[in-house]
Order: structure tokens, then C-alpha cells, then sequence
């Protein structure tokens, strides 16, 4: 029951801190849809600025799917792909987006690409081509695409979670394993009975004298516990015999003056304990208070 209560604890704990990643995720997310917007509408004013276009207006920004933006104009205006990459570069690098990006210009009349590129850092992936061909007088619109951003995401948040639950599960065990090291310390120190120098351990069928242990058979047991139960009092041999061999179904002979035979040889290391035998009547396990 504890450990599954452990279990539960851990559960609630993961899921506190799986809505911390995510909502601050989510943050994170909104701060780079508002930054790409801005740094892709000054993109938009520069090529104007570039054609000495000082009045016409640059269109509002859309985020028409995932980390795609769309940048259009009032006016028509001619490109020129190498002004275009280093303003798109300057100012996703002003506002600390370093991700990979892909642009695409589009024609507004039939809406076919007119010029793209791809901007893959540190990789052969980049492709930039025909830098001096500029793009006629015309309407345009510039789509900027974000790559991997929400993969890249996702695999943080997943990093982030394995190692939570690492740890988690590395603590629960290690709370467990303790706790069962302790009981069962507990056990080996508590679970006895104390007869002289011997801790008797009924339930594991052992005596335990200084660091020796001594074996018992389930019907030494049995006895013994009789007898320590019962200490300098004679027991009649009767009801030995009912209550560890009749009862069970056995009837036995000399049995009885066999198994107090061995109890003796095993306890024989203490002087202060000693099974008489009181003759014609039963037995009786002697132990002296030191």
C-alpha cells in the first residue's frame, strides 16, 4: 500500500511539472509567433525602403500554418535575392531567431514561386541560388517557414520528461529498497524470542547465538516455542504429543524423546538452560535468570 501511494505521489508530481514544460512551452511559443511577425514585417519595410518606396503600406503579417509566415504588400516592388537574404538574415538574427528557415516568394497573379531559398545552419542543406537575378516590378508575397522549430520543441520536452522520470523512479526505488532494508532489519531484531544467551526465530525455523545460526526442524520449533512459552513448568508428554503430532493427523512413539534429544545437543552451549526429563510425566525446560 505504500509504495503504491508512492506511485501516486510521483504521478501528481509528474503532472505538476509537465504542465510547467508545457505551459512555459506554450510561452515560448507565443513569444517567437510575435517576434518572427515583427522581424518579418521590418523585412517587409526594408524592401520598400530598397525600391525608394516611402509611403505605400506593408500588409499585416499572417501566420497562415504552423510557423509560416506571410508577408505582403500594398504596392508592387522588384526583389533582389541577395537584399533579400541579408535583410531576412539581419533581422531574424535581431530578434535571437536562430532557427533554420526556408523563404519563398510567390507572384500574386498565379501564385507560382518566383525565387526560394533555404538557410540550414552548419549544414549541406542550405540552398541559396541565383543571387543576381532580380525579380521584376510586381506583386509579391515573401513566405517565411520556421523549420523543426515545433520537432526540436518536442523532442526538449521529451528529454526533459525521460530524465524526470529517471530520477523519479531511481528515488522511488531507492525509498523502497531502504524502507525494506529497514524492516526487514527491524524484523531480524524484533521477530524473536529471547531464551538466554539464543533468539529464538520461530518463523524462520533458526536460533541465532552470537553470530551462529542453528537450523531447527518445523517440529523443533513447534516444541520449543511450547516450552519457551511455558519456561520451568512441566509439560505433560501428552500434550506434546497432541499438539505437535496428534493433531496433525500423526501418532508417533519415541518421537518425542528424539526431537527434545536434538533440542538439547543445540542448545547445549548454554549452561543455563537445560530440558529435564520428569519421569512417567512430561518434560520441563529449565532456565535460570542470570
Amino acid at each position: 500500500m505504500r509504495k503504491i501511494q508512492i506511485y501516486l505521489l510521483v504521478i501528481v508530481i509528474l503532472a505538476l511539472i509537465l504542465s510547467f514544460v508545457f505551459t512555459d512551452s506554450e510561452k515560448k511559443q507565443s513569444e517567437l509567433k510575435s517576434t518572427s511577425k515583427i522581424a518579418l514585417r521590418e523585412v517587409g519595410n526594408q524592401l520598400l525602403l530598397n525600391n525608394d518606396d516611402e509611403t505605400s503600406l506593408v500588409m499585416p503579417v499572417k501566420e497562415v500554418d504552423n510557423h509560416l509566415y506571410q508577408l505582403s504588400f500594398e504596392s508592387q516592388l522588384s526583389i533582389v535575392p541577395d537584399s533579400l537574404i541579408t535583410t531576412i538574415k539581419e533581422r531574424l538574427n535581431a530578434y535571437a531567431i536562430n532557427n533554420d528557415y526556408r523563404v519563398e516568394v510567390f507572384q500574386c497573379n498565379d501564385n507560382e514561386v518566383a525565387y526560394s531559398y533555404q538557410i540550414v545552419n552548419d549544414s549541406e542543406d542550405t540552398i541559396v541560388a541565383c543571387l543576381d537575378r532580380e525579380l521584376p516590378r510586381s506583386c509579391y508575397t515573401i513566405q517565411l517557414q520556421l523549420l523543426d522549430e515545433q520537432q526540436s520543441l518536442s523532442r526538449g520536452q521529451l528529454l526533459v520528461l525521460c530524465l524526470i522520470v529517471g530520477l523519479l523512479l531511481f528515488v522511488i526505488e531507492f525509498i523502497v529498497y531502504r524502507r525494506t532494508v529497514v524492516s526487514a532489519s527491524v524484523a531480524n531484531n524484533l521477530d524473536y524470542e529471547r531464551l538466554g544467551s539464543f533468539r529464538f526465530y520461530p518463523d524462520q525455523n533458526k536460533l541465532v547465538k552470537e553470530a551462529e545460526e542453528i537450523s531447527l526442524s518445523k517440529k523443533e520449533c513447534e516444541l520449543l516455542s511450547i516450552f519457551i512459552m511455558r519456561p520451568n513448568e512441566i509439560i505433560k508428554r501428552d500434550e506434546l504429543t497432541k499438539r505437535v503430532w496428534e493433531d496433525n493427523g500423526v501418532i508417533v512413539g519415541r518421537s518425542l524423546d528424539t526431537y527434545i534429544s536434538k533440542l538439547r545437543k543445540k542448545l547445549k552451549d548454554d549452561t543455563n538452560i537445560k530440558f529435564t526429563n520428569v519421569h512417567g510425566v512430561g518434560y520441563k525446560l529449565e532456565v535460570k535468570t542470570v
